[in-house]
């Protein structure tokens, strides 16, 4: 009997223990921190987080990689439950969640850590995260727009001195027109949206006027007609057909993607290639469509003092330790490291070799520029392929985001 007795009393200990685990008491300690970073990204935040947990911090970190990230923090927001102690948003999201109430201001994490300040990042990084003088965020990175090149290609056809002034212009690719082997073309339609967003600086427009979207405009137009000029000329990739992988294949001169993907390419054997601006439709200006990962933390009553401490003592880890970033592509936005000499072994290095590079690397943070580049992501190809009348997209486009816009704020 009484062996039973202490074998019962075990059992209780064992499942009240378990019990405990299991409705968060460990989780005290446990900093929660929820990623979007679905691809090969993911992977590089996993070993950054595994870096800072080897040093023994009072709180750890756990990496939640959620994927549809932005539906399910709505989610979370509205009822309360399970709101992450830390979070990584893109920089448009910024403006919107604050005009929701969505997210703490990192005040008190900068005041026990100095050094998560401004003149420690790449300013556009680090400014998309400040409204109304507040800083809200902490910036990871820059993810920005970019042109590949392939070095084989430009000295068969003799246009090495393209990139002399490392700005490609519209005007100088036309000079291939009628030039190019059956199969080869001058350049791609990899994130043509985003190459369009990037035309609209380098034509000095925008995409708002006094607060309003304004993308029925005549720099819309002329970014459009401009760039149609090379699918016109037969020098961009056929319509429907894959540019990028085009582009590893040898067939085109330039790739117009992220430099994320740098590291795809460079898994291509003999793929001689290079790295450039995107190319623009002016030749004194050049503009690199960008985002940014920031670090932020949404609303959440049941994260503590002590806990808040603990993200600060895990973002100034990050901020001298980053390197790792630099292996999935991205810009780190840390100056300490990207003023390494190490750095300079990475590929996107090129977007913050000197000032102007860097100011090139141009972040929308209009409110309303989420559904902007949605309508531009959706429509560009088909504008600029001829498929569709240009006016009357444009039209369209600019309904659309007026719909989102009247939609969404009826949902607030």
């Amino acid at each position: 009997m009484k062996k039973h007795v202490i074998q019962a009393l075990i059992l209780c200990v064992t499942l009240m223990t378990v019990l405990s685990a299991c409705s968060g008491g460990s989780s005290k300690k446990t900093i929660t921190f929820w990623t979007p970073l679905t691809g090969e990204d993911g992977a590089y935040m996993d070993q950054l987080v595994k870096d800072f947990n080897a040093t023994n911090p009072e709180f750890k970190v756990k990496h939640v990689i959620t994927a549809d990230m932005y539906t399910k923090i709505s989610t979370v927001l509205s009822t309360g439950k399970d709101v992450p102690d830390l979070a990584i948003i893109h920089a448009d999201r910024v403006p919107g969640f604050v005009k929701q109430n969505n997210l703490e201001p990192m005040t008190a994490i900068m005041a026990q850590q100095p050094e998560l300040k401004e003149e420690n990042y790449i300013p556009q990084a680090w400014n998309t995260g400040n409204i109304d003088g507040v800083q809200y965020t902490v910036p990871l990175d820059i993810h920005s727009h970019t042109m590949y090149y392939n070095k084989d290609l430009l000295a068969k056809y003799g246009v090495e001195h393209w990139l002399d002034d490392n700005n490609v212009t519209v005007e100088e690719m036309l000079e291939l027109q009628g030039k190019m082997e059956e199969g080869q073309y001058v350049v791609n339609d990899a994130l043509l949206g985003w190459g369009m967003m990037g035309q609209i600086q380098n034509l000095n427009g925008d995409i708002q006027v006094d607060g309003k979207p304004a993308v029925d405009t005549e720099v819309f137009r002329k970014a459009y007609t401009e760039v149609k000029k090379l699918n016109d000329a037969g020098l961009m990739t056929p319509f429907g057909e894959d540019g990028f992988l085009m582009f590893q294949a040898g067939n085109v001169i330039f790739s117009t993607d992220g430099t994320w993907t740098s590291t795809a390419h460079a898994a291509v054997e003999g793929l001689n290639f290079g790295v450039t601006n995107i190319f623009s439709v002016s030749p004194d200006k050049f503009t690199n469509r960008s985002s940014s990962h920031l670090f932020a933390m949404l609303k959440n009553d049941k994260r503590t003092d002590e806990k808040e401490a603990g993200i600060g003592v895990f973002l100034e880890f990050l901020r001298e330790n980053s390197m790792e970033w630099a292996k999935a592509g991205q810009i780190v936005a840390s100056k300490h490291v990207i003023e390494s000499p190490e750095y300079k072994n990475y590929m996107q290095s090129f977007f913050t070799s000197s000032e102007e590079q860097t100011k090139s690397l141009y972040i929308y943070t209009y409110e309303h520029y989420p559904y902007i580049a949605e309508a531009v992501d959706v429509y560009s190809n088909d504008i600029v392929r001829g498929n569709v009348d240009m006016d009357e997209t444009l039209a369209t486009m600019q309904k659309f985001v007026e719909d989102k816009i009247a939609e969404n704020s009826g949902a607030q």
